[in-house]
């Protein structure tokens, strides 16, 4: 059977995208690292849109902790394999670049960046062998595209993310394997919580900030079979902010 896996899919863009994923009749692997009790939320979700899922926790940041808990995985389910991965977990820590601690720029790259080199590196040894095909979903960020101010850390993770899209579609093509990217702007979340809403909003054409809803829209349709064809694209979700 063929499994889906949303890393940070406890909350926000990566919680709507196991909702919206759950449609497509395939098991949700629902990746956290610590809020166990947000996990859970998004797994009662899932089940309430009529699908099933699992909460799979481990740091994408941690090369032995992925390691083992995909050993334990594939241990436990040896007729099954990870389909449809998307790399959401990620994590925001700004200030200016000549203020930005060692940690601040180490933390913001090893989860987004290195969290998908270890896990994508690890599951592509199943996808592509014997053509099964897969697909590959990373959420970059309007940061990534066109860099803001205050997010020197955040803005490199996020564009050697689109990079590194580019170059692995190339690679992972002549194997059935689609590797695309979405850039969300300013999204309704958690994250986006504490920014100067009305301010930003006057910068949008369209005039309001995004939902996670929207941007699971956009990953559904690069994760099914009408996307076989589309491979290494950055799909831009900003209301026209940035184009």
């Amino acid at each position: 059977m063929k499994y889906i896996l949303v890393t940070g899919g406890s909350r926000g863009i990566g919680r709507a995208v196991c909702v919206r994923l759950a449609r497509i009749g395939l098991p949700v692997l629902i990746n956290f690292k610590s809020n166990a009790d947000a996990a859970r939320e998004t797994l009662s979700q899932v089940e309430a849109a009529g699908g099933r899922g699992e909460l799979f926790p481990f740091d994408v940041a941690d090369q032995e902790a992925v390691d083992a808990a995909i050993d334990k995985w594939e241990a436990e389910h040896p007729e099954d394999y990870i389909s449809i991965l998307v790399n959401n977990a990620g994590i925001r820590d700004d200030n200016v670049l000549f203020m930005m601690s060692d940690e601040q720029w180490k933390n913001v790259l090893d989860t987004t960046l290195n969290g998908f080199f270890y896990l994508t590196r690890r599951l592509l040894k199943h996808m592509m062998p014997r053509r099964r095909g897969g697909r590959i979903i990373n959420i970059s960020s309007l940061s990534g595209v066109k860099g803001l101010p205050g997010q020197v850390n955040y803005s490199a993770a996020k564009a050697g993310l689109i990079g590194a899209t580019k170059a692995l579609a190339q690679e992972a093509a002549p194997r059935g394997v689609t590797v695309n990217a979405v850039a969300p702007g300013f999204i309704e979340t958690d994250m986006t919580a504490g920014l100067p809403k009305e301010e930003l909003v006057k910068m949008i054409p369209a005039g309001r900030f995004g939902t996670p809803e929207e941007v699971a829209a956009a990953v559904a349709f690069l994760a099914s079979d009408e996307a076989s064809y589309i491979t290494g694209e950055v799909i831009n979700i900003n209301g026209g902010l940035y184009t």
